[in-house]
């Protein structure tokens, strides 16, 4: 006769304390859970005087479409461009730079106060060493002479903590796997993305997933918004 308000009590407990569960099981990541994104995207332009530069044919749509495919997950985004003409969603936060130092400028100051940091960005390998105040006038050859940029995500590595995860981009023609192993590794990134060069301002992308523990995911060729939702929700994985 007491079997009922006692299978009561128990179903009003237990409902209320959903989270209660053994020690040593682990909780599981709510769906619901967000992020703060920092998603750089786009080439940089490095001045040679005031009308040239050096830069890449990078479109910018992969860091584009990393943004959409974050705040269509419920993420908060902080997009650094660099010079694209490119529309971004409603809700993302946009820095727009120039120059590779802008841009790690840039990626310094957000950085600290988010969980994740995608380096979608072709930032140029090089710059002008001297720049001309006045355009140089045509005559003969020119010979340029250039320095390294700054290396941003090797300076991410030196004040990520252990609560921050980092996720790259390897653009190559040659050295493929060997190559984006090599710089996950020297960067102290989390997962890079290996790709060929073809896919430079092009609409689609043939992604190979590389993570510290060896962990090899190919990703078969598919539009860049398909592999960016793909993308958010292995790097959200990241930090379960």
């Amino acid at each position: 006769m007491y079997r009922w308000p006692v299978l009561v009590a128990i179903g009003c407990i237990y409902s209320i304390l959903p989270c209660v569960r053994p020690r040593g099981i682990p909780a599981t990541p709510s769906r619901f859970t967000t992020m703060k994104i920092l998603i750089t995207a786009g080439p940089t332009h490095e001045p040679i005087d005031p009308v040239r530069y050096i830069g890449n044919r990078s479109s910018g749509r992969m860091g584009a479409a990393l943004a959409a495919a974050a705040v269509e997950a419920g993420h908060g985004v902080t997009a650094v461009l660099g010079p694209v003409a490119i529309g971004l969603p409603a809700g993302v936060r946009r820095i727009d730079v120039e120059t590779a130092a802008q841009m790690r400028d840039a990626v310094l100051a957000e950085f600290p106060q988010c969980d994740l940091l995608i380096m979608a960005a072709a930032v140029a390998d090089f710059r002008p060493k001297r720049f001309s105040e006045e355009k140089l006038a045509r005559s003969g050859g020119l010979t340029i002479e250039c320095e390294p940029t700054e290396d941003i995500l090797g300076l991410v590595a030196g004040m990520k903590r252990a609560d921050q995860r980092t996720v790259g981009f390897s653009l190559e023609s040659n050295g493929g796997l060997a190559r984006a192993r090599e710089k996950l590794a020297r960067k102290g990134l989390d997962m890079i993305v290996y790709n060929p060069a073809e896919t430079m301002n092009s609409p689609e992308i043939e992604g190979t997933l590389i993570y510290p523990d060896g962990r090899v995911e190919a990703m078969a060729r598919q539009a860049k918004d398909t592999f960016a939702a793909a993308l958010i929700a292995r790097a959200a994985a990241l930090l379960s």
